[in-house]
């Protein structure tokens, strides 16, 4: 790499090095024997997230080593490994003295959601079936207000609990928690893949939503913010069971605005888009991935949580106090394609 250029570090965005003949050449070694183009979804990711994502498979020390040689054998000062992209620009205040649910606070999108929420002053109820997210979130803000819950928003007892902790009043409830398929067509789609997507991704968001708003309703305010995903937008990004669960969510989103639109309560859902979460995408079918990975390969950047957190804090806010019954495509403009 030239010394007239910034040194590539691990929070140089993944176009950057794509972008420098020299890092493109690492990152081809790095993902070998796959072809680098795969890389282009994540272009406007730093580097780092790679290891987010990989599940496991990309570990630190490769990033770090990679780092290393695209700088000479040098790793480049602190200084000059600042973030690029998007930063997270935290509104002092926005919900204090709110309460908001916030499901699958343990990782990913929900613990995002969750950590914003606390720093612009909500009292944050974090659910999650496993308690290790939720203690590390806690711990990484150790002055916010968060109630934790472990729990299954599928069960009742669960769910009385959730609502327990949150208290008589409840102005927000974000229905993050979900699963993925298999990316199977209906007809390879299991028994046990199709309940266990329908049970969490549908049934829980609606027994959980159900039991919160009465206290809304008393209230005559209250915000929910449903997470369905482009694979209710379109029959192309997903196996059947997770497609038609998403579906569901905009369904009940829609209905529900309808009904409560005259109460004070607003329902509206965001569809992401492709999400540096590191949950894994699995295919278990060659049928679904014939079908599928052409246009899966033509997708707009990956987004991480961090920038799903912005758009469903922005629905549960007063800010949006216009929007009722929304489906906000947060996806990079995957929806118009």
């Amino acid at each position: 790499m030239s010394p007239a250029h910034r040194p590539l570090t691990a929070n140089s965005t993944v176009g950057a090095w794509l972008d420098d003949p020299d890092g493109a050449a690492l990152l081809a070694g790095l993902v070998a024997p796959a072809d680098v183009s795969s890389l282009a979804p994540a272009r406007s990711l730093p580097l780092q997230q790679l290891v987010a994502m990989s599940n496991g498979q990309l570990p630190q020390a490769a990033v770090d080593d990679l780092v290393v040689r695209a700088n000479g054998g040098v790793m480049p000062a602190e200084s000059d490994d600042a973030p690029t992209g998007f930063v997270e620009r935290v509104t002092p205040g926005r919900f204090t003295g709110k309460t908001v649910i916030v499901t699958g606070a343990g990782g990913g999108i929900g613990r995002a959601t969750a950590s914003r929420l606390a720093r612009e002053g909500a009292r944050v109820v974090a659910v999650d079936v496993a308690p290790r997210g939720l203690e590390a979130l806690v711990a990484d803000l150790p002055d916010a207000d968060i109630v934790t819950v472990t729990g299954d928003i599928t069960k009742a007892d669960d769910v009385a609990a959730i609502v327990e902790a949150a208290g008589a009043r409840i102005d927000g409830l974000a229905n993050i928690a979900g699963v993925t398929d298999d990316m199977a067509p209906l007809h390879e789609t299991t028994d046990a893949v199709w309940q266990r997507v329908m049970r969490i991704n549908v049934d829980g968001m609606f027994l959980l939503t159900r039991a919160v708003l009465p206290a809304m309703l008393e209230a005559g305010s209250g915000s929910v913010v449903n997470i369905s995903s482009e694979a209710g937008l379109r029959g192309s990004a997903a196996g059947a069971a997770y497609t038609t669960s998403k579906h569901a969510v905009i369904g009940l989103t829609k209905s529900s605005a309808f009904m409560y639109a005259q109460t004070g309560i607003r329902v509206n859902a965001i569809a992401p888009g492709g999400v540096a979460t590191g949950i894994p995408t699995t295919f278990a079918s060659e049928f679904g991935s014939a079908r599928l990975q052409p246009g899966l390969g033509i997708l707009p950047g990956v987004a991480t949580a961090v920038q799903l957190a912005a758009s469903i804090t922005f629905l549960l806010s007063d800010d949006a106090t216009n929007l009722n019954g929304a489906i906000l495509p947060s996806d990079g403009g995957w929806s118009v394609q």
